[in-house]
């Protein structure tokens, strides 16, 4: 955005906020669904200075709120507990002016974020026509999605919306996220009352944009005040606005920007991201919004095929904070959907934005049950090793479940070395074939060393395009869920172990 052009929009802006009239804030309309129960929702708006502004809550219950003074030209009310269901009608009063929210449910409202295939709407997935057409089927699954803003400060409410608060209908659904609905319709399906799904990305952006100074400080990234980068213009205006909504928590689809910038910084940049998100969510619904809250993420898919480039891997990797999994000691309460089986030869997008997103949605929907609802015995991780030993002749892994093999020849990697030091991604990797399995574990040929080298360290699925759609060589039992990628070193002076590198 031109300077010029940048400071009238925030002169708009603030004559916006000041012009004294009652009404809410940006991001609440007719037919929203605030957090329900056990959280308190929070809502706020602008009117004239000093005037005292009453809330009331009509509906299955009834609510009024002690009146607050407007403030700066602000007023907030954090109203008490509502169980899920509605529909309301929430009024905002003063003494001679009201604003009337209608149609208002109450539910589980997710956060919705990232760049491209997280922006990748309901027109453009496979099945298109078919899943728009079941849309109105779910009416209480509610969307809302923020316009494409940039600001170099942070912005107290959204500059504008693309998409208000809707009704689901085949058109309104047709522009929106198709992760997103699709995530949203899954949980509602189990949870069966009211889900608000709010989305805020923008394709082709790092995580740096999305991220407050605070947390680009804390991984050492910060860029001078002119790089057309922009740390944390999206934040600013895109996410700092919504802080002060209760949220039950957060999916996410990037990490595709970042393959070719700031790489090595991503297991610092991303987990500091969403440590951050929770911090500030936490402290801007005045302690609603859970301090860990729920944070699901994609693990990226494919770009291309048969390419040399380990940016997608590493990224892949450094997702987990280079874990291989998650939620882990360093991600607490955060979810993954693997996607690396994913490919979409033929997207008339490119192949960096594969069509199937029910595959993505429903992996998260497993994640979020497990780790957002507490439902015990629900399978949403694939197989990860839990031991890996080796001779002169093999590796032997042991998986944590149940697993699925398809022989292959390429899918594993064994580094030779002749030294002390870690493998990593540049270091010289062999394939190692699969060549005896048994329903929990797996047997590498491993004898591709030099005389002089022994078996340094073993990697999984280590490329962009690891294998065809839905056809990587280990998944869980179910065959639903796939083995993620991972990159292990052995330290045989120390008992045998093995480490992440």
């Amino acid at each position: 955005m031109a300077p010029t052009l940048f400071v009238l929009f925030i002169l708009l802006l603030f004559n916006h906020e000041a012009d004294g009239i009652l009404r809410f804030a940006s991001y609440y309309g007719d037919h929203m669904v605030l957090q329900k129960s056990p959280e308190r929702a929070v809502l706020w708006g602008y009117g004239p200075e000093g005037a005292q502004v009453t809330l009331f809550l009509i509906g299955p219950t009834n609510q009024k709120a002690s009146p607050v003074s407007v403030t700066k030209g602000i007023w907030r009310v954090t109203i008490d507990p509502v169980e899920a269901g509605g529909p309301y009608n929430v009024t905002a009063a003063i003494e001679n002016s009201t604003a009337t929210l209608t149609d208002v449910l109450f539910g589980d409202v997710w956060l919705c974020g990232g760049q491209s295939n997280m922006y990748f709407n309901m027109t453009q997935i496979f099945n298109s026509s078919e899943e728009l057409a079941i849309a109105a089927k779910y009416p209480h699954v509610r969307t809302f999605m923020a316009s494409l803003r940039q600001s170099k400060t942070e912005l107290t409410d959204l500059p504008e919306v693309e998409l208000p608060w809707a009704v689901p209908t085949e058109e309104s659904v047709a522009p929106f996220s198709a992760v997103c609905w699709l995530f949203g319709r899954y949980m509602y399906k189990y949870l069966n009352y009211p889900i608000g799904l709010v989305e805020s990305c923008w394709g082709g952006t790092p995580v740096e944009a999305w991220s407050s100074l605070r947390a680009v400080k804390h991984c050492g990234l910060e860029e001078p005040e002119d790089s057309p980068r922009g740390n944390s213009v999206l934040w600013n205006a895109m996410i700092h606005p919504l802080l002060n909504l209760t949220i039950k928590g957060a999916i996410w689809y990037q990490g595709e920007a970042n393959t070719n910038y700031h790489r090595d910084a991503y297991n610092c940049s991303f987990p500091a991201m969403i440590d951050d998100w929770r911090m500030a969510f936490h402290q801007g619904s005045g302690g609603q919004t859970a301090p860990d809250f729920p944070f699901g993420f994609v693990q990226l898919s494919t770009n291309v095929n048969v390419s040399t480039d380990d940016g997608f891997p590493d990224i892949r990797w450094h997702q987990t904070a280079d874990i291989g999994y998650v939620p882990n000691a360093r991600m607490k309460r955060t979810f993954m959907a693997v996607a690396l089986d994913l490919p979409d030869k033929t997207s008339p997008y490119l192949t960096i934005h594969p069509r199937d997103k029910q595959d993505v949605a429903y992996r998260l929907t497993l994640g979020a049950r497990a780790v957002a609802y507490y439902e015990k015995h629900v399978p949403f991780l694939g197989p990860f090793p839990k031991q890996i030993l080796s001779d002169a002749t093999y590796v032997n892994i042991t998986y944590d479940q149940t697993v699925s093999v398809t022989p292959s020849k390429v899918i594993f990697e064994i580094c030779c070395s002749g030294t002390q030091d870690p493998c990593g991604p540049k270091s010289k990797w062999v394939q190692a074939p699969i060549m005896h399995w048994g329903p929990t574990t797996v047997q590498l040929y491993a004898k591709l060393c030099p005389v002089t080298d022994v078996v340094a360290a073993l990697r999984y699925a280590w490329r962009d395009w690891p294998c065809d759609f839905k056809a990587c060589p280990i998944y869980s039992a179910s065959g639903i869920l796939p083995a993620p990628p991972f990159l292990i070193n052995h330290y045989p002076d120390r008992e045998n172990i093995w480490i992440s590198y």
